[in-house]
């Protein structure tokens, strides 16, 4: 890996050499936070986007130069990356745009934007010799890493609170993972799951916590820049949690920036859930991430909820360093937007990935958007991940007896009402 520089800690700006540390900077204990430091230079000398339009690797190990791997490390066989983006002209028009595309990596292998991260676990777990990977996780970062383990057949034990939505955990049964079901939070979850990987030397996967999964997040902006052609959008919207999946995109953009790939750096828009939205009271209190408190958090997005969120400096910075913002969209707005998104351009979004529209349609009746702004909306999971709050979200459907004559009455009915919805 001689164009990875060192492991930065975000606290104190102390460096380390990769094989210095496996996770953060021992000074500040678990909340060490560290990032990786790259050699542009080095990566400029082999790499151009001329090179890598000719890469029939799509996936997101076609940014492999931008990837903190070794370069014999095996990857996982499951194609991980390269979703679709969508430029949506009908959901524009509903929103009062003139551009804008949703990203949805709900196409992703076990259906949610955290197969990148733990795609990247598995890499680096390998390469550590790990016997057991671990995590905790609200479900979809887990249903990520039994899954791409699977691919490979390692072994990996889950933390996940007991409330995790039921689609979710039979996911991790169904890829075969040793799964923890913990009466708590998702909090108490993360805390346990660091306790078990220092007691039993286990790979930790946990956001934050392993700086390498910010390396696999950040895919997601790298294609999204490819995708429009290397011209980067004004903003983008994510929904934010934890931290990472944000703290991602801007190091991607940073990268892209540092290479001279893209001419200006995007306003990153982050929205939180109301009731797990210590982020965005951060931003608004201009609070340091180091400096934060633990809250309750309760949301039905559960995939973006967090009452201390673990990649909080990052995901602060990711806001303030581009000029973006954080929204704050309570659980109907976030509720609402999974039709929309359904029935404008044809992607099922679960609570957290409709939170991301949530907050583009928010951020719009503030006018902190001009209708002539590029945007893009970034959809993190599949709707197939959380049945109840999808169905919560709309009608019941018609029921009709088995003969056209009940059919004929509908639409009988429909006709009188001038519209069949």
């Amino acid at each position: 890996m001689d164009h990875v520089q060192s492991l930065k800690c975000l606290v104190c700006g102390a460096e380390y050499a990769p094989d210095q540390i496996d996770y953060v900077c021992p000074k500040h204990g678990d909340d060490g936070i560290v990032d990786v430091q790259y050699r542009y230079d080095r990566i400029a000398a082999s790499w151009s986007k001329a090179k890598l339009a000719e890469d029939r690797n799509m996936t997101m190990w076609r940014y492999r130069p931008l990837m903190a791997i070794r370069e014999d490390s095996p990857l996982p066989p499951l194609a991980v990356g390269w979703t679709p983006l969508y430029r949506t002209d009908r959901l524009a028009a509903l929103m009062g745009l003139k551009n804008l595309w949703v990203k949805d990596d709900g196409r992703q292998p076990t259906a949610s934007l955290k197969d990148r991260a733990s795609a990247m676990a598995v890499v680096k777990g390998r390469e550590k010799g790990a016997e057991i990977i671990t995590t905790a996780s609200t479900g979809n970062a887990a249903a990520a890493l039994t899954g791409l383990c699977a691919s490979v057949g390692q072994k990996n034990v889950i933390f996940v609170p007991q409330t995790a939505p039921a689609a979710k955990v039979a996911q991790l049964l169904v890829f075969g993972g040793t799964v923890l079901l913990v009466r708590g939070t998702y909090d108490d979850a993360f805390e346990l799951c660091l306790k078990a990987s220092k007691e039993f030397g286990w790979y930790n996967r946990n956001t934050a916590y392993n700086p390498y999964m910010t390396e696999g997040k950040k895919t997601v902006v790298l294609e999204i820049c490819e995708q429009l052609a290397w011209k980067a959008p004004d903003r983008i919207f994510v929904s934010v949690g934890d931290g990472c999946i944000i703290g991602g995109i801007h190091k991607g953009l940073n990268d892209l920036m540092a290479l001279g790939w893209i001419d200006k750096m995007p306003k990153i828009m982050g929205v939180q859930a109301a009731g797990s939205a210590a982020i965005y009271q951060a931003w608004k209190d201009g609070t340091a991430g180091i400096d934060m408190k633990a809250i309750d958090a309760q949301t039905i997005a559960d995939s973006i909820s967090a009452g201390m969120p673990r990649d909080r400096i990052k995901a602060l910075a990711a806001a303030r360093e581009t000029g973006g913002a954080y929204i704050k969209v309570s659980d109907e707005e976030i509720l609402a937007q999974i039709p929309v998104l359904g029935q404008s351009c044809g992607v099922f979004a679960e609570p957290a990935g409709a939170a991301s529209l949530a907050g583009l349609k928010k951020a719009l009746d503030d006018k902190l958007v001009s209708p002539d702004e590029r945007i893009v909306v970034l959809v993190t999971g599949n709707g197939l991940k959380d049945i109840a709050s999808a169905r919560k979200s709309v009608g019941e459907p018609y029921v009709v007896d088995a003969n056209l004559g009940a059919v004929q009455k509908l639409v009988g009915e429909w006709k009188t009402r001038g519209a069949a919805r």
